[in-house]
């Protein structure tokens, strides 16, 4: 099976065995920060952007992505250039081991592109499925409110 997808900006084509799992096929692809966790759908290591949407790789068959655009982290940043939502988890100590760092990001960028006045609830709800054993929550929770409500007041939602 043949499909063509949009992967962090490039348009990639690509011939997966049937079954290939995302997180199988953007692993094998040395996309590291999507991590192997669960595989059930339940921790968030392995999330991802499909069309704005946070989604858990290791729940998407590669066949469902025909045509659709996907990106990981990897498409935020640079080392020399942090996302916002990086630099304020840098600043704010929210990250410690980092292992569920990457669907943290991902899942409040999601939320951050659905162009609505954020909120802590909302905060909370979108990091809702991303399992952090070091954290606690508490600090990326106030790094994601910092960063997310100074880009809800740039688009004018407050």
């Amino acid at each position: 099976m043949k499909i063509q997808f949009e992967l962090n900006g490039r348009l990639v084509q690509a011939s997966p065995k049937p079954g290939t799992t995302l997180l199988e096929y953007l692993r094998h692809a040395e996309f590291h920060s999507v991590k192997h966790g669960c595989d059930h759908g339940e921790c968030g290591a392995c999330t991802v952007l499909l069309d704005n949407k946070s989604v858990n790789a290791c729940l998407i068959l590669m066949h469902a992505v025909e045509g659709r655009k996907i990106e990981t982290l990897e498409s935020f940043s640079t080392h020399e250039d942090l996302h916002p939502l990086q630099k304020d988890f840098l600043h704010e100590g929210a990250a410690q081991c980092g292992f569920c760092t990457p669907g943290m990001i991902l899942s409040l960028e999601a939320l951050d592109r659905e162009g609505c006045e954020i909120k802590e609830v909302d905060v909370r709800d979108a990091l809702n499925g991303n399992l952090c054993r070091c954290t606690g929550y508490v600090k990326p929770v106030k790094a994601a409110l910092v960063t997310l409500q100074k880009s809800s007041s740039t688009r004018g939602d407050s």
